[in-house]
């Protein structure tokens, strides 16, 4: 029996029993095995060292109230992989092998899949790189495919709590960049940004697109949405942003479950008192209502600095009870294990 506080989980990295790992070569992946190794070897050439030829993923695991095990949506993380892959000149994960390796891992662990009603999940990560003996500019000849899992409670500390933000002066892509694929270097930027925004107790940056500095882009590892007086469900667009599934899904939710007019466009600087609610949302954070935005000497407060928006709630309520099984899900996303 595993001994966890599930309620006092926070997003830290917890070794489990078993991961999957895959092979790439001479053209093609092996069958993939489970492993209880939770280290690599890889030689010292590898590009995933020297030049970022990598990607990775983010997906969780969802105990349902009758005990049984939900996915969601991980065909979607499939795809993003795959395009993050195509980026950095990776050879593609197909999709069946991708969540065959999820479901694998999930049940070798099953134990580790907290409870229904503690909040908790089983988080799980894909993460593909390049590897062999290299040194030249290039793409590798061999990579490492792989998925491992651990218990998990919210991302950021406050969970539903609204906390504050604020506006980086840093980029964390360059437009046109490698800001909508899901690989390290957009992460390796963000994290003395990151530091300098915890160093005066905010949550983490507010990023701006990189072309003008004008326009709301990511909110940390996540992404923004703001709901409008008018009832508009707004998410900013640019090729340098990350496509959140979450994102996604709300998206979806606000338009066809709530009514609203759920859109993507620019989310500029000097409009945001149309703005009655805003949050962070992505796999880990789920979504975190926004507080208050600082952006040089001035303090922007969305719906409030101590309580969530009832839209974001409903939102938040719906997206989680689909996940957990609680919630009729729209055809497709839900996957059981």
């Amino acid at each position: 029996m595993v001994n966890i506080k599930w309620e006092e989980l926070g997003f830290d990295y917890i070794k489990t029993p078993f991961r999957y790992i895959s092979h790439w070569t001479n053209g093609q992946w092996d069958d993939g095995v489970l492993t209880e190794e939770n280290t690599i070897t890889i030689n010292e050439g590898s590009t995933c060292l020297h030049y970022g030829q990598e990607c990775f993923e983010g997906l969780k695991a969802y105990r349902r109230e009758d005990g049984q095990i939900n996915l969601f949506r991980p065909d979607e993380n499939a795809k993003r992989l795959n395009k993050s892959a195509a980026r950095m000149q990776m050879p593609e994960v197909p999709a069946e092998m991708f969540i065959n390796a999820v479901k694998q891992v999930v049940k070798a662990n099953e134990e580790y899949v907290p409870p229904f009603g503690t909040g908790a999940t089983l988080y799980l990560r894909p993460y593909l790189i390049g590897v062999g003996p290299n040194i030249g500019i290039m793409p590798a000849s061999e990579y490492i495919f792989s998925v491992f899992c651990m218990p998990v409670g919210p991302y950021f500390k406050g969970g539903l709590t609204p906390s504050n933000f604020v506006v980086s002066e840093y980029d964390r892509a360059a437009p046109y960049g490698t800001g909508a694929a899901k690989v390290g270097g957009n992460y390796a930027a963000s994290l003395l940004p990151g530091q300098i925004a915890h160093d005066r107790s905010f949550s983490d940056c507010i990023y701006l697109d990189p072309a003008t500095h004008t326009k709301i882009e990511e909110v940390g590892s996540a992404n923004f949405f703001g709901i409008t007086h008018d009832n508009q469900f707004i998410t900013p667009k640019s090729p340098s942003i990350l496509p959140s599934i979450t994102k996604y899904s709300l998206l979806y939710l606000a338009q066809e479950r709530f009514g609203l007019e759920a859109l993507e466009g620019d989310v500029r600087l000097d409009e945001l008192d149309k703005f009655a609610e805003a949050g962070a949302c992505g796999t880990a954070a789920i979504i975190a209502p926004i507080a208050g935005m600082q952006n040089g000497e001035d303090f922007h407060v969305f719906y409030s600095e101590t309580e969530i928006g009832p839209m974001t709630k409903k939102l938040y309520d719906e997206l989680v009870g689909i996940q957990f099984g609680t919630v009729e899900a729209p055809e497709g996303w839900v996957i059981e294990v």
